[in-house]
């Protein structure tokens, strides 16, 4: 077997088509079904299951799909390290929460890139439920998430860092120029939550239970822009990271409100597996990251 095969197996189960995936890599059809023909007959069982125009993978595909995202991440590493360079060359996937892209990450981002050219970044929103897993297959080499605390044995935090979470609405909205707004003021006020998976809206959701507040929820997504756009046309009040509404702040279509209950302890925070090697080019983000946010590793 080859990198290639193991390559072209892999686009085929994120694509979900031999289609798709020959579209994605730049090959003729014949040559993804003919490499995947190769690969099966010399391990001698079927990868995928051909059901009409569906395929899913066959119980040994899903065996192969740990190992081939191994495969791949050696290959990474090899190229990130091992050729004599001043300059690292090869792929970083970073994982993100979507969160950090609105002011932090696209300066960092363009710093990396300033100091490491020949790096290519291939970034990936993720959710805190799906990245552990993604760490340990080497889908992702680094992660870069917005949450509560995380502890797992199975992680190395490389960076932790303070954030904030708040209440927004247009200054126009009622409840906009109250002082110390508390649980019990939220009580049939629309609220602009985060996806049903987000542990913002978990928080916030567990905190009113304690106070006895049923929530109104206005609207769910975890498009940080529409709860926004929300908040600006007085259709609720959105629960986000204070970083997300900077610009609204400034501009003055937000403010944020005056709250005296409980505070909401989030952190940014950097992940690696924690048996990833951790190479020049991870290290090279990291120090970026500090620079721009003024922390050390933790």
């Amino acid at each position: 077997m080859t990198i290639v095969q193991l390559e072209t197996f892999l686009k085929i189960t994120e694509a979900g088509s031999f289609t798709a995936a020959s579209n994605m890599l730049g090959y003729a059809q014949s040559t993804v079904t003919t490499q995947i023909k190769q690969l099966e007959e010399e391990l001698n069982c079927l990868l995928f299951e051909r059901l009409g125009k569906n395929i899913v993978l066959t119980l040994e595909g899903k065996r192969l799909l740990i190992y081939a995202q191994k495969m791949l991440q050696l290959e990474r590493e090899i190229l990130l390290e091992v050729p004599k360079s001043e300059d690292p060359t090869g792929i970083l996937r970073l994982g993100v929460s979507e969160s950090l892209c609105y002011n932090i990450l696209p300066h960092i981002l363009l710093e990396y890139k300033k100091r490491f050219p020949k790096i290519v970044i291939e970034l990936q929103f993720i959710t805190h439920d799906t990245f552990p897993s993604m760490l340990k297959q080497g889908a992702l080499d680094l992660v870069y998430t917005l949450n509560p605390y995380i502890e797992s044995p199975e992680l190395v935090m490389l960076h932790k860092k303070p954030e904030t979470l708040g209440f927004y609405a247009s200054p126009e909205y009622p409840l906009a120029n109250r002082n110390r707004i508390k649980e019990t003021d939220l009580e049939n006020i629309p609220l602009l939550l985060t996806s049903h998976s987000c542990n913002f809206r978990l928080m916030l959701i567990q905190d009113l239970a304690k106070y006895s507040v049923t929530p109104k929820i206005g609207i769910e997504t975890s498009r940080k822009e529409i709860l926004k756009q929300f908040a600006i046309n007085q259709l609720g009040v959105a629960f986000i990271p204070d970083m997300v509404a900077k610009e609204e702040i400034e501009n003055g279509s937000l403010k944020r409100l005056d709250w005296g209950g409980n505070d909401f302890a989030i952190f940014s925070q950097i992940f690696i597996h924690k048996d990833k090697h951790l190479n020049s080019a991870i290290e090279g983000l990291i120090e970026i990251i500090l620079e721009n946010t003024n922390e050390n590793i933790a």
